[in-house]
C-alpha cells in the first residue's frame, strides 16, 4: 500500500511522480498548439498539412481525445490514488503512457500511408494503460463504488476505435459516431465527477458556512436522462425526442445549480469558473430545446457544451488540483489565475453568445474566440509549468 505521508527523496524534476503533473502540462500546451493550428487552418487557411485526415475531423477528434482526455487522465490517475491510497501510473509507466498519447498527437502530420493506423495504435495503447492504471488500484482496494468512473473510459476506448475504423473506411459512419458518442461520454463523466467535487469545493471554499443542497431524486434522474439524450443524438436522430429530453435536462440542471449557488463564489475564482462552466452546459440543453422552434446552429449548441462547459471546467479543475497536489494553498491562489478564467470566458462569449445574436461576423467571432482560447491556455502553461515540473513544496510524494 502506498504511504502518502512518506517524504519523497530530494529531486529536481517531479513530472512523472503523479498523473496530474504530466497530463495537465501536456494538455495545457496542446490546448495552445492545437488551437493555433486550427486558427491557421480554419480562419487563415494557412495551417500545416495533415495527411489522410481532414482538418475538421482532426480538430474535433483532438479536442475530445487529445486535449480533454489528457486532462481527464491526469485527474482520474490522481483521484484514484486519493480514493484507494494505492499507486496508479508513476515513473516509467506514466512516462510510457504519456509518450503514447504524444505520439498519437504527432501522427497526423507524418507523411506516410499508414500514419492514421499508427495514430490508432498509439491512442489505443494509451487508453489501455490508463484503464489499467485506474482500475487496478480500485480492484486491489475493493473500492467498488469507484467502478462507475472507469466504465466511461472503457467506452471512450470503444468510441475512439469507431472513429479510427471510420477514418480507415472499415465501417460506415464510424467518424460521426466516434466523435459524438465520445463527446457525450466525456460530458457524462463530467456529470459524474462534477456532482462529486463541485458542491464539495463550494462548501469548503466559501466563507459564509454555506452547505450546497443536493437532491437525491435529482441525482437519480440527471445521468440516465442525459444518457438517453446522448443516445438519441447519436443514434435515433429524432428531433422531438431530443428537444424534450433537452428541455427536461435544462430544468433539472437549473435546479441543481440553484442548490449549489451562493453569492460567496464570486469572491473565489476557483469556484465561479466551475459553476459558470456547469451553467454553459445547462444553457446548451436550453439552446437544443428551443432549436425546435427557432433556427439555432448545431455548432453553437455543441460549443456551448464544449468551450463553455468542457474547456472552462477542465481549466478550472486543472488550476485547483495542481495547486492542492503541489502542496500549495487552494484558498489563496496566485492572483493571475483569475485572468486565465476571464480569458476563457471571453472566448466562450465570442464563440457562443455573439453568434446567437448575429451571424454576420461569424467567422470573425470564431477567430477572436480562438485568440482568447490561446491566450488563456498560454497563461495557464506559463503559470503552472513550474508547479507541475517541480516537487511538492511540502516534500510529500506526488
Amino acid at each position: 500500500m502506498l504511504n502518502l505521508d512518506e517524504p519523497q527523496s530530494a529531486q529536481k524534476i517531479a513530472l512523472f511522480n503523479s498523473g496530474f503533473r504530466v497530463f495537465f502540462l501536456v494538455g495545457g500546451l496542446f490546448a495552445v498548439i492545437s488551437m493555433l493550428i486550427w486558427l491557421l487552418s480554419y480562419s487563415l487557411s494557412r495551417g500545416p498539412e495533415m495527411y489522410h485526415l481532414s482538418s475538421l475531423n482532426w480538430h474535433a477528434h483532438e479536442m475530445i481525445y487529445g486535449y480533454t482526455m489528457a486532462v481527464v487522465s491526469g485527474f482520474l490517475l490522481t483521484a484514484t490514488t486519493n480514493w484507494t491510497s494505492r499507486k496508479t501510473l508513476t515513473g516509467l509507466s506514466l512516462f510510457v503512457a504519456s509518450l503514447f498519447w504524444l505520439l498519437a498527437r504527432v501522427s497526423p502530420f507524418l507523411d506516410f500511408h499508414q500514419n492514421i493506423a499508427m495514430m490508432f495504435l498509439f491512442d489505443t495503447l494509451f487508453f489501455i494503460m490508463l484503464i489499467i492504471g485506474i482500475s487496478r488500484p480500485v480492484i486491489q482496494s475493493h473500492q467498488w463504488k469507484h467502478l462507475p468512473v472507469i466504465l466511461p473510459v472503457v467506452l471512450l476506448l470503444l468510441t475512439n476505435s469507431l472513429f479510427y475504423m471510420g477514418q480507415l473506411e472499415l465501417i460506415n459512419d464510424g467518424i460521426r459516431i466516434g466523435l459524438y458518442a465520445g463527446f457525450y461520454l466525456l460530458l457524462a463523466l463530467i456529470f459524474v465527477m462534477g456532482r462529486r467535487v463541485i458542491p464539495f469545493f463550494i462548501e469548503k471554499g466559501v466563507e459564509n458556512n454555506f452547505i450546497p443542497v443536493n437532491y437525491l431524486w435529482l441525482d437519480k434522474l440527471v445521468l440516465p436522462l442525459f444518457m438517453a439524450y446522448a443516445f438519441s443524438e447519436v443514434f435515433l436522430l429524432n428531433q422531438f425526442i431530443i428537444v424534450v429530453l433537452a428541455a427536461v435536462l435544462f430544468v433539472l440542471n437549473l435546479i441543481r445549480l440553484s442548490g449549489w449557488y451562493t453569492k460567496g463564489i464570486w469572491k473565489k475564482s476557483l469556484l465561479w469558473i466551475l459553476l459558470l462552466a456547469y451553467l454553459f452546459i445547462t444553457i446548451g440543453f436550453g439552446l437544443r430545446a428551443i432549436s425546435y422552434f427557432i433556427n439555432i446552429s448545431d455548432f453553437l449548441i455543441l460549443h456551448s457544451f464544449a468551450v463553455g462547459g468542457v474547456a472552462m471546467l477542465t481549466v478550472g479543475m486543472m488550476s485547483r488540483v495542481a495547486l492542492g497536489h503541489s502542496g500549495r494553498n487552494v484558498f489563496e491562489p496566485p492572483a493571475a489565475i483569475v485572468w486565465i478564467f476571464v480569458l476563457i470566458s471571453i472566448a466562450v462569449v465570442f464563440r457562443v453568445v455573439f453568434p446567437l445574436f448575429s451571424m454576420t461576423y461569424y467567422s470573425q467571432w470564431i477567430m477572436i474566440s480562438q485568440v482568447f482560447w490561446i491566450a488563456a491556455f498560454s497563461l495557464f502553461a506559463i503559470l503552472y509549468s513550474g508547479m507541475l515540473i517541480k516537487p511538492r513544496l511540502d516534500g510529500r510524494p506526488g
